[in-house]
């Protein structure tokens, strides 16, 4: 885990090394300063010159000028390599997970990446900030304190000896016990974060059903039990403070009280006054020492879980590889699926699809229908390698899906999924996600074939309407034809539509259809729809049932050969009505 962590410090290990050796001159000096204090006080208890007042005490200025300017840049620097490792923390994790498969996503869940990339990234910058001044600062501090106080003041200093085991001691068993806590609360973050994005997604969904107060409770209840487990964790943590108290105060009772006793017994030549003052000083350096320790070993209890969960992150390998020497170019559109069968993961009980067996020619337009979780959707995914077969193999232009350059795949099958995202941006920007060189003739093109043109020409500035995040400002009709148009601009060798305008009318779908032949007549074209209408004049129609293909032919085969197509499309257009 540290070894991943350390990666992301890259261009601020100046910084991060810079950070330490300034904290360490600012120690030094900040040690130096009472050990020159205890000889001033000495000196003019036996009645020095001025000059020699005024010479340690410039001294001292001096000193402690120089301690503030190093513990200034200490921080500076500090704060540079702290922040910048915390951003460089997140580049790294957004572009792993950009890699990821959808296998990959699937796996971590979206709410529990937003958390590593987020709340974890925090904990980890916060610990590294600490780690590079005060987890340096205080072991430092602790070693030359105790070696002045032990000049000082001889054998008296090993009371600090004493007190570090018991101190020691306690911080350990209080880590050991919190740890598992801390590890268990994480988990929680994310069915907590989840549940806020479940519900702000479905906030429509909530008010239409009065359902505010549910929600309120459920993620009360999340809520709740993060805060318990962090309670209960704090709590356990604060045993540190009383631990570290009974040292101090142990500490200071005992210098006072031998400290006193030897300077009054000796009469200053054991102990004097001067130095009696710098070991009390001493003294707070050092337990102050071990109260940041206390600190660090706090921080670092809450960082470890976050630093395995972003190492996870990094570290995750997606499913889906270009091969070595991959294939750049697909030769037409052509698509073979050779006895091809489909786990979502190894430990599913059923297949999502079962030795499927198809051939699709280049150009040829492709409509599938079948009732919910027929696993149409899963189908198509295979084809852009969106997921990977679980035996057999697809092919595309003749090769298999395995053997090409994966953007070089991408790039050619252009997919208009069933759920509609846009993102925040104008028109065009949304639009040249399909290609980023398009001209504003083919953007335009594009919307004019989409039928998308209808609703951008009355929007207040047209292709430079600024669309709000997830087009929360568009309609689902106006969704689904920007995102049409997006991906006939991509001017792809494979074009798949799935279910993609179901919010738009009878007519309106037709028109798109009629565009795509005429626009794109060599591209593959794949259409799932749930009525068939959408479908009636493809090249071939594939029903399917249970993860299995069981008709394919035209419409007019499959209404004299197909008792599911027959039924479906009499209840469709019952009475010379449609209905999606």
């Amino acid at each position: 885990m540290l070894k991943t962590l350390a990666k992301s410090i890259r261009e601020f290990k100046r910084d991060s090394i810079l950070t330490p050796i300034l904290v360490s001159m600012e120690v030094v000096l900040e040690c130096t300063i009472p050990f020159i204090t205890a000889k001033l006080v000495n000196l003019i208890k036996a009645g020095c010159e001025m000059t020699d007042i005024l010479k340690y005490g410039g001294l001292l200025i001096v000193m402690a000028i120089l301690s503030l300017l190093f513990g200034m840049f200490a921080g500076m620097t500090c704060a540079n390599a702290a922040c910048g490792f915390g951003r460089n923390l997140r580049h790294d994790m957004f572009y792993s997970i950009q890699d990821f498969s959808f296998e990959n996503i699937d796996r971590f869940t979206t709410s529990s990446l937003v958390t590593r990339l987020t709340t974890d990234v925090s904990n980890v910058q916060n610990a590294y900030m600490m780690i590079i001044r005060t987890a340096i600062r205080a072991p430092l501090m602790l070693i030359f304190a105790f070696t002045m106080a032990f000049v000082l003041g001889g054998k008296m200093a090993f009371i600090f000896l004493f007190t570090v085991p018991v101190l020691g001691t306690g911080l350990f068993l209080v880590s050991r016990k919190v740890m598992p806590i801390f590890k268990k609360v994480f988990k929680k973050y994310d069915a907590l974060n989840s549940s806020i994005q479940e519900n702000i997604k479905g906030i429509r969904v909530v008010k239409s059903f009065v359902r505010e107060d549910y929600e309120s409770k459920k993620f009360d209840g999340a809520a709740g039990d993060v805060c318990r487990d962090f309670t209960r964790g704090e709590r356990i943590l604060a045993f540190n403070g009383p631990i570290m108290q009974f040292c101090l105060y142990s500490v200071m009772v005992f210098v006072l009280t031998f400290g006193s006793y030897t300077v009054i017994t000796s009469k200053g030549l054991d102990l004097d006054v001067g130095q009696m003052s710098a070991l009390l000083t001493y003294s707070f350096m050092m337990l102050s020492s071990l109260m940041m320790l206390s600190m660090i070993l706090v921080m670092i209890t809450i960082s470890v879980e976050s630093g395995n969960r972003i190492s996870e992150v990094i570290n995750e390998k997606s499913s889906l590889t270009s091969p070595e020497n991959a294939v750049t170019e697909i030769k037409d559109g052509s698509i073979e699926f050779d006895h091809v069968t489909f786990r979502y993961s190894s430990k599913a009980e059923r297949a999502a699809l079962s030795d499927i067996n198809l051939s699709i020619a280049s150009g040829e337009t492709i409509g599938i229908l079948g009732g919910t979780g027929s696993s149409k959707s899963t189908l198509i995914q295979l084809i852009p390698r969106l997921y990977d077969a679980t035996e057999g193999c697809v092919r595309v232009g003749g090769r298999d899906v395995r053997e090409y350059d994966l953007d070089a795949l991408r790039t050619a099958v252009a997919v208009v999924l069933q759920k509609n995202i846009l993102f925040s941006g104008t028109v065009k920007d949304n639009l040249r996600w399909g290609n980023k060189e398009a001209t504003d003739e083919e953007m335009e093109e594009a919307c004019r074939l989409s039928h998308a043109d209808e609703f951008i020409d009355v929007m207040p500035g047209k292709y430079d309407y600024y669309i709000e995040q997830g087009g929360a400002n568009l309609s689902g009709g106006q969704k689904q034809r920007l995102c049409i148009a997006r991906a006939l601009i991509a001017k792809p060798k494979i074009l798949i539509l799935d279910d993609s305008t179901s919010a738009v009318d009878m007519k309106t779908d037709a028109a798109i259809r009629q565009a795509m032949r005429e626009y794109i007549p060599a591209t593959t074209k794949i259409i799932i729809a749930q009525r068939t209408a959408s479908v009636g004049d493809a090249d071939r129609l594939i029903s399917r049932d249970g993860g299995r293909i069981i008709a394919t032919g035209t419409h007019d085969e499959l209404m004299k050969t197909s008792d599911v197509y027959r039924e479906i499309y009499i209840s469709q257009n019952k009475a010379g009505t449609e209905n999606e």
